[in-house]
């Protein structure tokens, strides 16, 4: 069996505050079941129908449509109606899409990516109103109505980097191509562990930095790291922590037919992925990651939790495994169902279950 790293759990997060009519800051602490958690649905909540609001920044592509599969699908379980929000990227957009959820007087809100500063009037409007708000990989801070839902960012680029370092034989040296988009918060923690191997990893030659985020993030990163390679003719590796990163460092390789010479270090994974990693010389060969689908449903949970008051703190993050290219050939995989049977890891069914959501 090629190497394969389980990330431990990782939790951080804040107590919840009161909810108050503007959004107070908060210090983080870990989100978990409170003792007394409701057994059964509470009445207010039952008798008006359960309504849940998703306001989405990003929504095209598999990584996207696997989380809102699994929104969807704890939606089913859990009997929420749901209101779903796209902004299609669009940060204005989404700024007045979560001022009308709000105005539509939803038990709980998600934000599904997205960033504070254009988000914050929604918030504050949220607080007025209080309605908890859920962040699933936005960037916006932990508050007294807001809490945190994530991927463990920092533990995923850890499993990718110790990955690199065992295919490079102990040490990782070489030059190598970075793909990274500034003012994402997920992307932003995955560099601040970057910028550390640099630091303890000297032999490593950062030649290029690129990196696009559009609703052609894949393409256009292809065209970047083709003449970034072209450039750079002694590169060992691209790291792209994204997977439509990684597909485009993917192409571009084979573009070039540098399959033999250049290995790409993806994060997350879908059915398309999959595809993409098992493929004849794929030069994708690992990638650290969440079921995004699982981390749709937690994303849901938490946001019916905090509606029936479930929890005492406001951050959970969600623990990754790194699975390389040579674990799916070996045990055959081919989409994100038998990826879940052979890896039992990525599934946290317990994670933030309140006693009325059995």
């Amino acid at each position: 069996m090629s190497f394969q790293t389980k990330i431990k759990f990782a939790i951080v997060a804040a107590a919840a505050g009161a909810m108050m009519a503007s959004v107070s800051w908060a210090e983080t602490s870990p989100l978990m079941v409170k003792p007394n958690a409701p057994s059964e649905v509470p009445s207010d909540v039952a008798a008006d129908g359960f309504k849940i609001a998703i306001v989405r920044q990003l929504n095209v592509g598999d990584v996207y449509q696997a989380w809102i599969s699994g929104v969807e699908e704890e939606a089913a379980r859990l009997g929420v109606e749901l209101t779903i929000f796209n902004a299609d990227g669009d940060n204005a957009k989404q700024a007045l899409q979560l001022q009308q959820a709000v105005a539509g007087e939803p038990d709980a809100i998600v934000v599904g990516w997205g960033f504070g500063d254009s988000l914050e009037a929604g918030l504050a409007a949220a607080a007025a109103a209080g309605i908890p708000v859920v962040a699933s990989n936005a960037s916006i801070e932990a508050s007294d109505i807001v809490t945190l839902v994530n991927q463990s960012e920092h533990l995923m680029m850890e499993g990718i980097m110790q990955q690199m370092q065992n295919d490079m034989g102990g040490s990782v040296a070489g030059d190598i191509i970075y793909v990274y988009v500034a003012g994402y918060r997920p992307l932003d923690m995955r560099n601040e562990i970057w910028n550390k191997w640099k630091i303890a990893n000297p032999g490593i030659n950062e030649v290029a930095q690129i990196g696009v985020v559009n609703a052609n993030t894949a393409a256009q990163t292809a065209d970047q790291a083709i003449a970034a390679l072209q450039a750079n003719p002694n590169t060992v590796a691209i790291v792209a922590p994204y997977d439509e990163f990684t597909k485009g460092a993917t192409l571009a390789i084979q573009e070039l037919g540098l399959e033999g010479k250049v290995k790409a270090y993806g994060m997350d994974i879908s059915t398309a992925d999959i595809s993409v990693m098992t493929a004849e010389n794929s030069p994708w060969v690992a990638t650290a990651t969440t079921d995004m689908t699982n981390f749709g449903r937690i994303s849901l949970r938490v946001a019916a939790g905090e509606a029936t008051d479930s929890y005492d703190g406001n951050n959970l993050e969600i623990p990754p495994l790194v699975i390389t290219r040579d674990d799916l050939l070996e045990n055959k995989v081919q989409n994100v169902n038998q990826l879940a049977t052979v890896f039992p890891g990525l599934a946290t069914p317990g994670l933030a279950e309140a006693p009325w959501m059995n």
